[in-house]
């Protein structure tokens, strides 16, 4: 039953992540129109640094295609992890609103990686 639901939750997880990250690269999703100041700030920036969204979009892709297969979920949810805490600290002191979303993600994230530690002990021993 776990298998299953972690199966379930992580087709959605790696899904929204393909989309976020194609939606970097097509722009089909509307802005909203009531954004925050800070984060309209932080967008324009980002957007001034010409490789940066291509890079996290192609992130997003990625580690979201990984995140769907059980063979490869582990590596998708370390190169997914970074993705995480930055949503997560933007949400925290920019956009409390979409706070409880990201905090969901963010738990699906670490979840994936406690059931996954036995493949990233290799790279921690000494």
């Amino acid at each position: 039953m776990k298998k299953n639901i972690l199966l379930v939750v992580s087709l959605l997880f790696g899904l929204m992540f393909i989309n976020a990250g194609l939606n970097k690269f097509f722009n089909y999703m509307p802005v909203p129109e009531t954004m925050p100041e800070e984060i309209t700030k932080d967008f324009i920036a980002f957007m001034e640094i010409v490789w940066l969204m291509p890079l996290l979009g192609l992130g997003e892709i990625l580690g979201g295609l990984l995140f769907i297969f059980p063979k490869t979920r582990a590596l998708g949810a370390v190169v997914i992890f970074p993705i995480m805490i930055g949503i997560v600290l933007t949400h925290l002191f920019v956009a409390p609103s979409g706070l409880p979303i990201a905090t969901v993600l963010f738990i699906i994230n670490l979840w994936v990686v406690y059931e996954n530690r036995a493949k990233y002990k290799p790279m921690i021993r000494s």
